[in-house]
C-alpha cells in the first residue's frame, strides 16, 4: 500500500511538472522567441537550460525549508495541515489579486534564469508539490526522536526535496521544451494570439484544489 502510494505520489510531482512545462506563463514562449529572433533552433535549446534552472531552484526554496521541519515528527500531522492551507490561501489570493507582481516586469527577458526563479516564486509554483513532497518524507511512528535519528530524518529529506525539485524541474522543461519546438517548427509565436488559454484561473483553481486533497489526506 505504502509502495503504490509512493508510486502514485511520484507520478504526481511529474505530472505538476508537465502541466507547468505546458502552461506558457512559466517562459517556454521565450525560448521560442530566442529560436525566432537567432533564427536558428540552437537558440531555443539555450534558452531552455535557463529556465529550468530557475525553475528548480524556485521548487528547491520552497522545499527544502519543510525539510528542515520534518525533525518535528511529532508535529508531522500539524505540518501537512498548515501547508495544505499554505497551498489553498494562495490560491484563493491568486483568484482575488489577477494582476502579475510588478517586480516580474523589471526582469529582462534574457536573464531567463532569474525571470524563470522569479515567476514560479511568484505564482507559488514550488507550494504545488509541498503536500507531494511531505507525503513521500522519510517519517518513523515514535514521536521522540533522539539527535542522531532526527538528523538522519532531516538529511534524508533535504535530499529528498533535491530530488522531488530535480524530477518536477526535468518533466516541466521536458514538456515545455516539445511545446517550444512544435510552436518553432510549425505554428510560430501567432499562434499564441490565435490560440491563447488565459490558465491564471486554472492555475490558482489547481493549487486549492492540491491544498484541499492534502487536507483530505491529513484528516
Amino acid at each position: 500500500m505504502s509502495d503504490g502510494l509512493n508510486i502514485g505520489l511520484w507520478l504526481a510531482v511529474l505530472a505538476s511538472g508537465i502541466y507547468h512545462g505546458i502552461n506558457p506563463g512559466m517562459g517556454w514562449p521565450l525560448a521560442v522567441a530566442a529560436g525566432l529572433m537567432e533564427r536558428r533552433p540552437s537558440a531555443l535549446l539555450a534558452a531552455l537550460g535557463p529556465l529550468a534552472g530557475g525553475h528548480f531552484l524556485a521548487m528547491a526554496v520552497i522545499l527544502l525549508p519543510f525539510g528542515m521541519l520534518t525533525a518535528l515528527q511529532y508535529w508531522n500531522h500539524e505540518i501537512r495541515i498548515v501547508a495544505a492551507l499554505i497551498v489553498i490561501c494562495i490560491g484563493i489570493l491568486l483568484f482575488v489579486y489577477r494582476r502579475h507582481p510588478r517586480v516580474l516586469a523589471r526582469i529582462p527577458p534574457s536573464q531567463l534564469g532569474l525571470w524563470s526563479f522569479a515567476i514560479a516564486t511568484a505564482h507559488g509554483a514550488g507550494l504545488m508539490l509541498v503536500p507531494m513532497y511531505l507525503g513521500l518524507c522519510t517519517t518513523k511512528p515514535s514521536s521522540i526522536l533522539d539527535h542522531d535519528a532526527a538528523m538522519s530524518i532531516v538529511t534524508n529529506n533535504l535530499g529528498l526535496a533535491v530530488l522531488v525539485s530535480a524530477a518536477h524541474a526535468i518533466a516541466m522543461i521536458s514538456a515545455g521544451g516539445v511545446v517550444a519546438w512544435l510552436t518553432y517548427r510549425y505554428f510560430g509565436l501567432q499562434v499564441l494570439s490565435k490560440a491563447w488559454i488565459n490558465l491564471d484561473t486554472v492555475w490558482a483553481g489547481s493549487l486549492v484544489a492540491v491544498g484541499l486533497v492534502a487536507v483530505a489526506g491529513a484528516l
